[in-house]
Order: C-alpha cells, then structure tokens, then sequence
C-alpha cells in the first residue's frame, strides 16, 4: 500500500496492522486439499466465528435460483459487515463480450435478481460492496455518490 500525504493522522495506528487472515471456501475437493481452503458452500455454510468482509466472486451464477437466494441470506450471517458480491448477468456479459453474447446466457440470472435479494439485508455502497443494514458507516463528503 502506498499512503499520499501520509503525515500524522489521529486515525492511523503507529504500530504496524496485523495481516489479514483468509479463509477460503470451496466444493472442490481437489482445490480444498491443494490450498487448505474449507470444504462447503457458500448456501449453508456455518462458521464458528464471522468475517469483517465476505467475497463472494463469480459463484452465485452458478447456482440454481433457490440456492442462489440461500447464499445471498446466508451471506449475512458469515459477515460482521460487508460483502463484495460479483455475478456474472446477461447485460454484463453482452456489455463485456460482444453485442449478441446475452443470446447465449438467458440462465443467468438478471442483475436486479441479485439486487433486490441483497438489499433485504444490505445496503450498496459502490463498486460491488454491500454493507449490512445493522451496521453504519462514516462515508466523508468524497466517498458519497
């Protein structure tokens, strides 16, 4: 990381941050074995203890509409805050790819499906992160849209 501007300020600790910790869920075997990750899914999964931030990265497209709205529920019970949620739609795929790509995707689920499941429980703040709405945060004059 790299601070601008990076004088005293009353908000930043002098004793360095510790790291991260990471805990990766998956229904590979294979992946799970490879990388140490936790066998299970995103629609159920139970952990002792929850996360400051869950990143559910391309998975819910992959789900059937009932899981897909299980995990989404679920997500708020695996955070302590936020979700980052990325989902592969048909608009974002046709946008990406070429004019005619969502001809070959009608599966996917439409963004506003996501959206409308999330906003139950969370509340968008911007670039794919949606806090949850038991939990307030301090957005500077800058930070708001």
């Amino acid at each position: 990381m790299q601070a601008a501007g990076s004088g005293y300020c009353a908000s930043r600790s002098p004793r360095p941050c510790r790291a991260p910790r990471y805990k990766g869920l998956e229904a590979s075997e294979y992946l799970c074995a490879r990388y140490r990750w936790i066998k299970g899914s995103v629609v159920d999964f139970a952990p002792r203890s929850t996360s400051d931030l869950v990143v559910c990265y391309d998975v819910l497209q992959y789900l059937g509409d009932r899981d897909a709205a299980g995990a989404i529920a679920n997500l708020a019970k695996l955070t302590r805050a936020a979700v980052y949620v990325s989902a592969l739609t048909p608009r974002g795929l046709a946008r990406q790819l070429r004019p005619d790509a969502h001809r070959s995707c009608r599966a996917f689920a439409a963004g506003e499906w996501y959206r409308r499941r999330l906003r139950r429980r969370f509340n968008y703040l911007g670039f794919g992160v949606w806090l949850r709405k038991d939990v307030s945060a301090i957005l500077w004059d800058m930070e708001r849209p």
